[in-house]
């Protein structure tokens, strides 16, 4: 079966029209209609029918047209392979990274990545773990940072570090000056990420299993990390990364509240997808994390 006329069959199955098929690929209406007839003799089989002016698919069109381009796709990736590997560690790599990702595990890694492969350039989307996996699922990154969920079947995970999220609030946040069990943050309004992120959702099945209501979010944001003022000044509640507390860190000078029950535990790994195309630069920055990524993440406060 002639890749040629498989293309040529793709473009009319597309365009339902002979004539504007020919004219997109710039070959006469002959020259496709002879390339039909090859793909027939060869199938024995139609793959068109008429339906006033344009050329409808048969069921067996439907079938081959699918295949085509899965073959079409396959053809391609195996040029940009060669291509990427003849070039060596060139090319561009696209990573995703939550913002705990991004401040704990980033500069470090870019820096030993592109000491290995300086002719690399980089497309870096930091973000909120549900916008990054359906990035990663759309294939607009090709790997992710970020949280590693249990009995993932859409996507590959390799495991880096372990990380505690919890309830956090600033220094003089009346909180501190009570007891300090589950039932006192019903009494304080939160700022936390939308529904569809893995710790508002953690957040909220705790509270509700303890017989509490869910929390009281009067702000909603995408990136928790850069508001510690925002959550001072309005005597407001969070959840946070205990990497980010302390003195220098981005979290200062938000403190932890110590209720028992709320600290989130989680892993943190990179995600990719499942037989996907990786370039020899991706290969590089994946092995990178997979095998270095550890112990690269700064130690704990």
């Amino acid at each position: 079966m002639d890749f040629r006329d498989l293309t040529y069959f793709e473009t009319i199955a597309d365009t339902g029209h002979l004539g504007l098929a020919a004219d997109k690929l710039c070959r006469t209406q002959s020259a496709l209609s002879k390339s039909i007839a090859r793909l027939e003799e060869e199938l024995n089989a139609e793959l068109f029918e008429r339906v006033g002016r344009r050329l409808v698919l048969t069921p067996l069109g439907v079938l081959l047209v699918e295949r085509a381009r899965i073959m079409r796709r396959g053809m391609e990736d195996t040029r940009r392979q060669i291509s990427d590997f003849s070039q060596g560690l060139t090319g561009h790599v696209r990573l995703g990274a939550s913002t705990t990702m991004a401040e704990l595990l980033l500069p470090s890694v870019s820096s030993r990545f592109l000491a290995r492969a300086p002719n690399v350039t980089m497309q870096l989307k930091i973000g909120m773990n549900d916008m990054l996996r359906e990035s990663l699922q759309a294939g607009q990154i090709d790997l992710m940072l970020g949280p590693v969920e249990e009995d993932d079947r859409a996507f590959v995970s390799h495991p880096i570090v372990t990380d505690e999220v919890v309830v956090v609030a600033g220094p003089d946040h009346p909180i501190f000056t009570g007891a300090m069990d589950m039932a006192v943050l019903e009494h304080y309004r939160w700022v936390l990420a939308s529904g569809q992120v893995s710790t508002r959702r953690w957040l909220d099945a705790t509270l509700q299993a303890a017989g509490h209501p869910p929390a009281s979010v009067q702000v909603e944001t995408n990136s928790l990390l850069f508001l510690p003022q925002l959550i001072v000044r309005n005597q407001l509640l969070s959840m946070l990364s205990r990497r980010h507390l302390g003195p220098g860190r981005p979290g200062h000078p938000l403190r932890e509240v110590p209720i028992p029950g709320t600290v989130m535990r989680r892993t943190f790994g990179v995600l990719h997808r499942d037989e996907t195309y990786f370039s020899p630069a991706t290969i590089c920055l994946l092995n990178i994390l997979k095998n270095e990524g550890a112990s690269l993440v700064p130690p704990r406060a």
